[in-house]
């Protein structure tokens, strides 16, 4: 048995699992959202208030390591584009070691396209041997990666994410139309500067917040049940319904109708719908498939 963290932008995710065989049996979950991204976007600078958020979640995540999987031998420490960006990361991290005893494994763009990739795929029964496009929409980056027969032939790392996009372009609440178009525009900027090569019509996969949330909202799931979100098809027109209502009624009065799914990340979603909309216009998309799987799943593998 093995566990994985992950530190996001805005969540920190713990997976325990079962590893056998190269075959992930997911056992415990657990989700808190410290934001450790605000603000950072702007000043490259992760301050002492996040850093404690997330030092308080990781401590919380060690006593129930500690009480409940005694027997867990490894736990590997991830993080990613908030702490990648951040003039201060290599502070942040000691003060993460010193506070928690975790040591943390900082992945480059790519690396994190990889694992995510291979810990989407790890709770989908796709064929192997499918050409399969990898989203995921994170707080502060968004990657994609592009496998044909299971191997990552290209990835890459956008600086782009919904915590980033709303300090950056959605700051009234709903967004303005004249926000949303800047958004948009934005979004096609960095998805044509950096073109994948697609050579068939691959499968198109999405992991995180946005994608399971939509999903979520999608079925009108009150209740958090991840067997109804892995698999589930997320049609272009499920996201465009959500984009009109967020845009007219505002994050408040959608949170309230799905707070389970939207509790801290509300204010951040109408970015991450975006991204999303983009992508499917960027590769010509009509839906993708869900995955609950990410980057703490891929860590278990790829470490295994």
């Amino acid at each position: 048995m093995k566990a994985a963290i992950d530190i996001g932008t805005n969540t920190v995710l713990l997976l325990v699992a079962d590893v056998i065989s190269g075959q992930l049996k997911p056992v415990h979950e657990e989700q808190r959202i410290p934001r450790l991204g605000r603000g950072v976007d702007a000043d490259r600078i992760i301050n002492e208030e996040a850093t404690r958020r997330v030092s308080e979640a990781l401590r919380e995540y060690k006593v129930i390591l500690e009480n409940d999987f005694s027997d867990v031998e490894d736990v590997i420490v991830t993080a990613t584009s908030a702490v990648r960006d951040a003039r201060n990361r290599e502070e942040f991290m000691a003060s993460i070691k010193e506070e928690t005893g975790f040591e943390i494994r900082l992945l480059s763009g790519r690396e994190e396209a990889e694992w995510t990739a291979a810990g989407a795929l790890s709770v989908l029964d796709i064929p192997s041997d499918s050409e399969t496009l990898i989203l995921d929409i994170g707080g502060g980056s968004t990657e994609i990666a592009y496998l044909n027969n299971g191997e990552v032939v290209d990835g890459h790392s956008y600086d782009m994410g919904s915590v980033r996009f709303t300090e950056r372009f959605l700051k009234s609440d709903p967004p303005s139309k004249v926000e949303i178009e800047r958004c948009r525009e934005e979004i096609q900027r960095f998805y044509g500067d950096r073109l994948f090569d697609i050579v068939n019509d691959p499968v198109a996969v999405g992991v995180a917040g946005t994608v399971t949330t939509l999903a979520a909202i999608a079925q009108d799931l009150r209740s958090y049940q991840p067997e109804k979100l892995a698999g589930f098809i997320l049609k272009r027109s499920h996201i465009e319904e959500v984009i009109h209502e967020f845009a007219t009624r505002g994050s408040q009065e959608m949170l309230e109708r799905f707070p389970v799914y939207l509790r801290g990340r509300a204010d951040i979603f109408m970015a991450g719908m975006l991204i999303l909309e983009g992508f499917l216009d960027q590769f010509e998309l009509n839906s993708l498939t869900v995955s609950t799987g990410g980057i703490r799943h891929g860590a278990l593998l790829k470490q295994h």
